[in-house]
């Protein structure tokens, strides 16, 4: 069977580049998301303090320091804490809600669990990477991973219990070669940054949002304020969504042409991809329920394998299904060269 052409060593050169430059400019479209957030609360509340000055005087008094931007201050205060925390916290981020443990050599409890961690390290030598990333196993009876880091030496991957159980071991050696390949590809800072300080950025906006409405009934006058975060609130979703799905779809094209360079085969991921999808459709209202007791899938929504709403599980409407951040599973495939039927599993 064909296999689909991979990219050459300077192709992948070139990508790591592109993803850096990708990761600059997320964080710095993030700050300045948060520096105009403050700006705005800094106009507002300046407006009310000098009701005769234009709103263009207050806002080059404001950039210029004659008045003192307090709210913007504080807001960028926030996005390099933001920052900070993400790069120095960022596995217990992205496993967030969820009921996980390391697995070592030591603490495999296991076969399946010894077997997982020889797979990645054996793709981690085919891979030509430096450190082996941490492994953890969430404890979980839906079919997914993810791979997560700011750098190849801070690296994770983590797999769930039911894709560890339920994919032979071809097909899991693909899934792992598929997530090693997002460390060696550099793209796992840029969906790190740009998930977490999306989800930091949303709950920034509600934060205000609620302070605005007991301001509210506090007596106070914050029409205007609430007004301007009302359209925030709906716009700032749209531009994150929209930001990722274009970083998404073709770190996961990438991924998938990573994998069959690593394993020299494509109809493991195929088939694995296959299981998954077929796994969360049978299961459907299971996993409908286990998605909504479990908090921040969010995060990990675009650093997973497999988008969980282009099963229906996740809560989505039609546009959030049209913005899916994952290319479907039938594009996958199609780009993968495998022909065998949906149906074969």
């Amino acid at each position: 069977m064909p296999m689909p052409s991979t990219p050459t060593t300077a192709d992948w050169r070139a990508l790591i580049r592109t993803n850096q430059n990708s990761t600059y400019i997320v964080i710095a479209s993030f700050i300045l998301i948060y520096l105009s957030l403050g700006l705005l609360v800094d106009v507002y509340l300046c407006s009310n303090t000098y009701p005769q000055t234009t709103l263009s005087q207050l806002f080059f008094a404001l950039i210029t320091f004659t008045l003192m931007p307090v709210a913007t201050l504080v807001t960028l205060a926030i996005a390099l804490i933001s920052l900070w925390v993400t790069f120095t916290f960022h596995d217990n981020l992205m496993l967030l809600g969820t009921e996980y443990r390391e697995i070592t050599p030591d603490s495999a409890q296991t076969l399946q669990e010894t077997q997982l961690y020889n797979v990645i390290e054996e793709m981690k030598i085919a891979a030509g990477l430096a450190y082996m990333p941490k492994v953890y196993l969430i404890e979980a009876e839906y079919m997914n991973a993810f791979a997560s880091g700011y750098s190849e030496k801070s690296a994770m991957v983590a797999i769930t219990r039911g894709l560890m159980e339920k994919l032979d071991r071809s097909e899991l050696q693909a899934v792992m070669a598929h997530e090693l390949s997002h460390i060696r590809h550099m793209d796992i800072k840029l969906i790190l940054m740009a998930s977490v300080l999306s989800n930091l950025s949303l709950m920034f906006i509600d934060i205000l949002f609620n302070n605005a409405f007991r301001s509210r009934r506090g007596g106070r006058d914050r029409n205007g304020l609430l007004i301007i975060i009302m359209i925030l609130r709906w716009v700032l979703p749209l531009i994150t969504v929209l930001l990722m799905l274009y970083l998404s779809r073709t770190r996961e094209y990438m991924a998938d042409a990573g994998c069959v360079e690593l394993t020299r085969e494509n109809e493991p991921l195929g088939r694995a991809l296959l299981k998954i999808s077929g796994d969360y459709q049978q299961h459907a209202e299971q996993y409908s329920a286990l998605s909504q007791q479990t908090s921040h899938e969010s995060i990990r929504r675009q650093a997973y394998i497999f988008d969980p709403v282009q099963a229906g599980i996740a809560a989505s409407s039609a546009m959030a299904d049209m913005f899916s951040t994952h290319p479907s599973v039938e594009k996958r495939l199609e780009a993968l060269k495998c022909n065998f039927s949906q149906h074969k599993v």
